[in-house]
């Protein structure tokens, strides 16, 4: 296996493929005296990090070999030993750098299976296409089964999105998409005392969260029994009275709606054209003419309503047809509708103005509005921050954002959702007020610096003590002393922390391995995956029944596809296209507890990093610990 990256990304990838897999890793960096982002310090950084989680193995030997070469071209690919290597994971921050590598690496090796970090999900769709149709050609025997998974595009953003933005906000759903369905898991705290909450369809996890500690332990997988216990039986479930859990609580279908025009999302809404004191100005006017209008109709000689329309609107507009002649009460009217004519002229001049200044600032960052409250303030509009962002919209969340810099990834998608944003440091005085964090609901902090949301948080707490904090934090000793300290120091008041890398790197894994991630749902700083497996070549399900493949801490089956082999979807976790006929068969998940598992089933698991290793036939190394215990 060859992993190719500059960030933590590529450390967490390669350590869970040396300790989880067992596989020999080459882990390829830029050279510590490079200028730029992955330069000396981010090197240096890298590489004592790597140090540090193999350091925690006992399987010393199996760390991986480490490469510097200036340029990941043709042949630094070949030195690293693309041509013999099974796998080869691109995880550059830079998606042009994951490319070419991509392309060089299907000329070297066309067999070989492919990972590529993306941001650009449109782009890494063609790119799958593409270098699967070269392993094609260039391989005309090729197997389709693994021609399925030669090339795989994953985003780490993606990856990490819903969790993240699942930890700022209570009760949401943290969902996975499977055949077109939803699966959704769900955090639940006991009743009452002594209690177990609803285990909905099945129990993913044990919290370490109980009735007398709200906040539990936030535990990693060095946490032992302080931390959370994933896919536990049912006697354990019913003999942990008073712990939190996590649910699978629901499955339905998700809604498929067509993709918007062209101009979607790019104009302005026709309510903020005017203000209001401007609406009901014009609006006075405009009753004010109507009643103009059947007064001139009742006063006039002139029977029809039409008519009578029109004579005001020449009194109205000045245009000269003098009532001379005409009734006392004929004049009158003319008189008063002489005078609304003035005053309408500076109300449809205000009306121009505001309009023009409305479409002159629709390109312009929104302010928080005055009295917001209840809200999430995202900091950070990186591609993590960006992709949050776009899923608190999508759940009908308030969002206001702080970014320090004006070009920021998410800056464009802010402005086109109108979203109200702060641009400045957050550690200057007066960034954090500006975004109304007094009123806020939570602080999501997501920056690339741990440091940076640190500060933010402490700074927030300081404003508002029971504010619920979620960090974005790569060490899990740094996020345990946190939470400690943010506890103790507020112990009302929920502290969360995830990291991007932890949350993304199973997925990368299992897509080396071949094997299809569907998605990652964070259980504390742990992670529980979704994995779909075909049953042939695994004695642990093949010839057993649901209720005899269920390894507690290990892996559960949670769903059979029922559909004939080659009428399968390939990518479980894209949206299936039918075309108006519907596909035959299809997951089923209510599975009842005796039926035989078969070698042409395919399922979807519950697994953890361990149990999808031991199923791959392959154990974790001494030292690591394993999930639950």
């Amino acid at each position: 296996m060859v992993v190719c990256g500059d960030d933590a990304l590529a450390e967490r990838l390669a350590a869970e493929l040396t300790t989880v897999y067992r596989e020999r890793v080459t882990l390829v960096l830029p050279p510590a005296g490079r200028a730029g982002p992955a330069g000396r310090a981010g090197t240096s950084a890298l590489l004592g990090r790597l140090q540090a989680a193999m350091s925690r193995t006992a399987g010393a030997p199996g760390a991986p070999q480490v490469m510097e070469v200036p340029v990941l071209d043709e042949a630094a690919l070949a030195e690293a030993g693309v041509r013999e290597a099974a796998a080869l994971a691109l995880v550059h921050d830079d998606d042009e750098a994951n490319i070419h590598a991509a392309l060089a690496a299907r000329r070297l090796n066309p067999r070989l299976r492919l990972v590529i970090r993306l941001y650009n999900r449109k782009l890494g769709q063609h790119l799958e296409e593409l270098l699967d149709q070269a392993a094609a050609l260039a391989v005309p025997g090729l197997d389709p089964e693994a021609l399925d998974t030669s090339t795989t595009v994953l985003s780490d953003a993606d990856t990490a999105a819903p969790a993240l933005a699942a930890t700022a906000i209570a009760g949401t759903s943290k969902v996975v998409q499977a055949d077109g369905l939803l699966l959704r898991a769900t955090e639940r705290t006991p009743p009452s005392r002594g209690a177990v909450p609803d285990p909905g369809l099945c129990t993913l996890a044990l919290l370490s969260s109980t009735t007398n500690d709200p906040a539990g332990a936030e535990g990693s997988d060095a946490s032992g029994r302080e931390g959370p216990t994933l896919l536990p039986d049912d006697e354990t479930v019913a003999a942990a009275t008073g712990r939190g859990t996590v649910i699978l609580e629901a499955v339905s279908h998700t809604n498929t709606a067509p993709p918007p025009g062209r101009l979607a999302g790019r104009g302005v809404p026709l309510g903020s054209l005017f203000s209001r004191r401007l609406r009901w100005s014009l609006a006075g006017l405009m009753a004010c003419v109507l009643g103009l209008a059947v007064a001139t109709w009742l006063t006039s000689e002139q029977k029809h309503p039409l008519h009578a329309a029109y004579l005001t609107l020449l009194d109205l507009f000045a245009i000269g047809d003098p009532a001379l002649g005409e009734p006392t009460a004929r004049q009158v009217v003319q008189l008063l509708s002489g005078l609304a004519g003035l005053l309408l002229l500076p109300v449809l001049l205000a009306a121009a103005l505001e309009a023009f200044g409305t479409f002159r600032t629709a390109s312009a960052l929104r302010r928080p509005p005055r009295g917001l409250s209840g809200h999430v303030v995202l900091l950070g509009l990186g591609k993590v921050g960006t992709r949050v962002l776009a899923r608190l919209k999508e759940l009908g969340i308030p969002v206001v954002c702080v970014e320090e810099d004006p070009e920021a990834r998410g800056i464009p998608l802010a402005r086109r959702l109108r979203v109200p944003t702060v641009v400045g440091d957050v550690a200057q005085e007066g960034v954090l007020e500006s975004a109304a964090i007094n009123r806020a609901h939570a602080l999501l902090a997501l920056t690339s610096s741990d440091t940076t949301n640190l500060e933010a948080a402490l700074y927030a707490r300081s404003v508002k003590p029971d504010l619920r904090v979620a960090l974005r934090l790569y060490d899990d000793e740094f996020a345990a002393a946190v939470y400690r300290t943010l506890r103790a120091a507020h112990p009302r008041a929920l502290t969360r922390s995830r990291s991007v890398s932890t949350l993304a790197a199973p997925a990368f894994a299992g897509a080396m391995m071949g094997r299809q991630i569907l998605g990652a749902i964070p259980v504390e700083r742990r992670v529980l995956l979704f994995a779909a497996l075909n049953v042939a070549g695994h004695p642990q399900l093949a010839g057993r029944t649901i209720a005899e493949s269920f390894r507690p801490g290990a892996w559960r089956v949670i769903a059979l596809d029922t559909a004939a082999p080659g009428d399968r979807l390939p990518d479980l976790a894209a949206t299936p296209t039918h075309e108006g006929t519907d596909r035959p068969g299809g997951l089923v998940w209510d599975l009842h507890p005796g039926y035989v598992l078969r070698p042409e089933d395919r399922v979807v698991l519950a697994t953890t990093r361990q149990g999808l290793a031991e199923l791959l036939g392959r154990q974790p190394r001494l030292g690591v610990r394993p999930e639950g215990t």
